[in-house]
């Protein structure tokens, strides 16, 4: 008997259309990151030391790092052939495309020019975001899984999904397996390593090994890039982005230990403290 398939429906990337309105399934999804971060943001305030002023402006230059670092980076990243071709295809918005690690890369920028502005060290502000980030990971996955985009490779496992955008074959459920990855689970741990207070570098370099080690693993079940070729006959793109995470985490978390400097929030002395 043959096996049976879940076909996922078409889904309208539009919420509702009222013509001068018309909301996106992906941009709620970011907003719902945006919204949860905001909130245990502010629930972890007053072990900081800094006002809401303070980390009202943290947090927009951050999500605006997210949203321009996310997508020069798709572009660089992955679409440079047709950034070569046409600039302007970097403003082209409407024709989707973001990158996790192109909008890390606007979010460290914009936390270095925070932490200057609080005068406190940049890992200190890394180690205070690092574990809202993983709700907004995990609902960018949804918003793919949504778009049907992104699919997984083929597979005959029980679960497999037929996608609309991907042909007849059943697929791995790759933004399913990232969701529950790079979303929950990851911010279980960090959301949990960090209600104790770490030694500086810590949590950021969990982060990195985290991330980079769950999409390392899920991309052997994620349909790579059809005009980008393997590395090695083997290895994605997005494996080779997170490669240097995974190794830049380990080191980070082996120093973080080693130095056992603790952040005091009352003033910008840092002080040896016990491991933890």
């Amino acid at each position: 008997m043959s096996q049976s398939y879940y076909t996922l429906p078409e889904i309208n990337p539009a919420i509702f259309d009222l013509g001068f309105l018309s909301p996106k399934w992906y941009g709620m999804m970011y907003l719902v990151g945006f919204v949860a971060a905001w909130w245990l943001a502010n629930r972890r305030l007053a072990r900081t030391g800094w006002s809401k002023e303070q980390l009202s402006d943290m947090l927009f230059w951050g999500f605006l790092g997210v949203i321009l670092g996310g997508r020069i980076g798709y572009v660089l990243f992955y679409q440079f052939d047709l950034f070569l071709d046409n600039p302007l295809y970097l403003f082209k918005i409407n024709e989707g495309g973001m990158s996790f690690h192109g909008g890390l890369l606007g979010v460290l920028t914009a936390l270095w020019l925070s932490a200057r502005r609080l005068k406190v060290p940049f890992l200190v502000v890394g180690d205070f975001i690092a574990p809202l980030v993983p709700i907004g990971l995990g609902a960018g996955r949804i918003g793919n899984f949504i778009n049907s985009e992104l699919w997984g490779r083929t597979t005959d496992v029980p679960w497999a999904i037929i996608f609309p955008n991907a042909g007849s074959e059943p697929r791995h459920p790759s933004q399913l397996y990232e969701f529950a990855l790079e979303g929950v689970l990851l911010f279980i741990i960090l959301w949990l390593y960090s209600k104790k207070p770490r030694p500086i570098g810590a949590v950021s370099g969990l982060f990195l090994l985290g991330y980079g080690s769950f999409r390392f693993f899920v991309e052997f079940f994620r349909q790579w890039d059809s005009h980008l070729d393997l590395y090695l006959g083997f290895f994605s793109r997005g494996q080779m982005l997170s490669l240097p995470m995974i190794i830049a985490g380990i080191l980070m978390v082996v120093w973080a230990y080693k130095q056992n400097a603790v952040y005091q929030p009352q003033s910008t002395k840092l002080k040896k403290g016990k491991k933890v």
